[in-house]
């Protein structure tokens, strides 16, 4: 199973160059950035693990400019979002930072999407709270549209349309593996069976229950049932854990590194890195 990694990177913890770095020579296989453009200090969303939001979500570096530097100095380690909040982004432009750096990095790239849990920030973004799992699925068909080998014209619903064009480069497989996150549930299955590659659980809860369910929504959709990727996310390891998951079939396991600075995003490492074993 490989074993990859996350972290809530900020302006106050170890640099995303030296993680980096430090990863791919202890054998870990990827690294995850979360996304938050600001959080709202003002809000009524509570965070959904309870409580205010922890400090390191109003200072999360951009993942897409941190991922950049994090391909320009490794050579196999996989590079992903966990999640990108696909409705607070211009679509045309997304598109073209993740084909250029799906390309760059010689197709290590992964599209971890999810729909967002802060109202306030989304508000911000022109987001209608109840729209955005739509908006959502129709920023990733427009982004398809543009990855297509050929001038593909897309017609959307939430104001954005793109006429048949030449748009290059195209990420490196033709396009990134798209995974979904989010809680388990008929509609998130729909969409991963529909619209993606897997299916991003945070934390890993509930998957003796759930997968049985998200694979038969997989194979009613007519998709390939050894094709379908589960990753689970944001998951703090200890041995049997990550047995049970093998034992599922997960093919790849995200650990969870605390938002600290070098000294101690290290000895976490070192320990995690028994699991590589």
């Amino acid at each position: 199973m490989r074993i990859s990694t996350t972290i809530f990177l900020t302006d106050e913890t170890i640099s995303p160059v030296r993680l980096a770095r430090e990863l791919e020579e202890r054998g870990f296989d990827g690294l995850y950035l979360p996304e938050h453009t600001h959080i709202p200090v003002s809000r009524d969303t509570e965070h959904p693990a309870g409580g205010e939001a922890a400090r390191e979500y109003g200072r999360t570096l951009d993942p897409y400019v941190a991922l950049a530097q994090a391909a320009a100095v490794t050579g196999r380690l996989g590079l992903g979002t966990g999640i990108s909040l696909l409705a607070e982004h211009d679509p045309i432009a997304l598109a073209k930072q993740i084909a250029t750096l799906d390309h760059l990095s010689g197709g290590r790239f992964t599209l971890g999407v999810g729909y967002g849990w802060n109202r306030e920030e989304a508000a911000d973004h022109g987001v209608a709270w109840g729209t955005r799992r739509d908006l959502v699925h129709d920023r990733l068909a427009l982004m398809r549209a543009l990855w297509a080998p050929e001038p593909t014209a897309y017609e959307g619903g939430f104001g954005y349309s793109v006429r048949a064009s030449e748009a290059w480069p195209k990420p490196a497989g033709g396009a990134p593996r798209v995974l979904l996150g989010g809680a388990a549930g008929p509609k998130l299955f729909a969409a991963v069976a529909e619209r993606a590659d897997g299916w991003m659980p945070i934390g890993g809860r509930g998957l003796t229950e759930n997968l049985p369910v998200l694979r038969r929504a997989w194979e009613d959709a007519g998709r390939d049932p050894k094709a379908l990727r589960i990753v689970p996310y944001a998951v703090l390891p200890n041995p049997g854990k990550l047995a049970h998951y093998a034992e599922l079939g997960c093919a790849e396991t995200v650990l969870q590194l605390p938002p600290a600075g070098e000294a101690e995003v290290l000895r976490v490492l070192d320990a995690y890195a028994e699991y590589l074993r």
